[in-house]
């Protein structure tokens, strides 16, 4: 019996090989073949309570860590605006074709809820400005307020690695955590876009909001 089990022992072993030789390595870096570019300070651009001074609702620290904070009863970033309150980054580095890509290492400390930490502005059009936001509820990452696109169940109170891959003529959007892809799903058109992290108010929020980020970068390639 077990002479007539050694050949079939022997094709499973070659084909678990070819299986895992044919699987994408877990946790493998999603910068593979992108290239850096370049974002000086003046690049980040932030958007806040009309009425507060910058350092009330964010701080850069010495070690890098920006950290943003927002209640849920303050002004929009200007007079008149209909949005809801923010404490955000605009990355001011556009772009309309190609693949880019966002990366950050944040933090959400827990009980912050009802927000967006990171958005890829842009669309085709009303009612619509973006084509992908992370919002954070009861401690999930979610994709815009859709809980049954939990992008990472347990978000609250460490750090993360965040990659965001948007292909803009194929309109797709690919999201890492700490390497590991965790959704696929289409954009929503336009061709201007550029990415956005910090705190902005959403459904149902908490009255305070913050989180925090290090080390963001931007890479891009023409195709894949």
């Amino acid at each position: 019996m077990a002479k007539r089990l050694l050949p079939w022992i022997s094709v499973l072993v070659v084909l678990s090989t070819l299986w895992r030789s044919c699987s994408p390595a877990a946790g493998a870096d999603p910068t593979a073949g992108f290239t850096a570019v370049e974002v000086t300070e003046d690049r980040f651009k932030l958007h806040k309570p009309y009425d507060l001074p910058q350092e009330q609702r964010y701080e850069l620290r010495a070690d890098g860590v920006r950290r943003f904070w927002v209640y849920c009863d303050d002004k929009p970033f200007r007079a008149g605006s209909p949005t809801k309150p923010r404490s955000e980054i605009l990355l001011n580095v556009t772009y309309s074709s190609g693949v880019w890509q966002f990366e950050g290492y944040g933090y959400v400390p827990a009980g912050t809820t009802g927000v967006s930490v990171m958005q890829v502005f842009g669309a085709a059009g009303p009612p619509r400005n973006t084509t992908l936001m992370l919002h954070v509820y009861g401690g999930r990452l979610v994709y815009y307020n859709d809980e049954t696109k939990v992008v990472d169940s347990h978000i609250y109170d460490r750090w993360f690695r965040l990659n965001v891959v948007h292909d803009v003529q194929a309109s797709a959007l690919t999201v890492f955590i700490d390497g590991d892809q965790r959704l696929v799903v289409p954009g929503y058109g336009g061709n201007f876009h550029y990415f956005k992290f910090g705190v902005y108010t959403q459904t149902d929020p908490s009255h305070y909001m913050e989180s925090r980020w290090r080390d963001v970068k931007v890479y891009t390639k023409t195709s894949y």
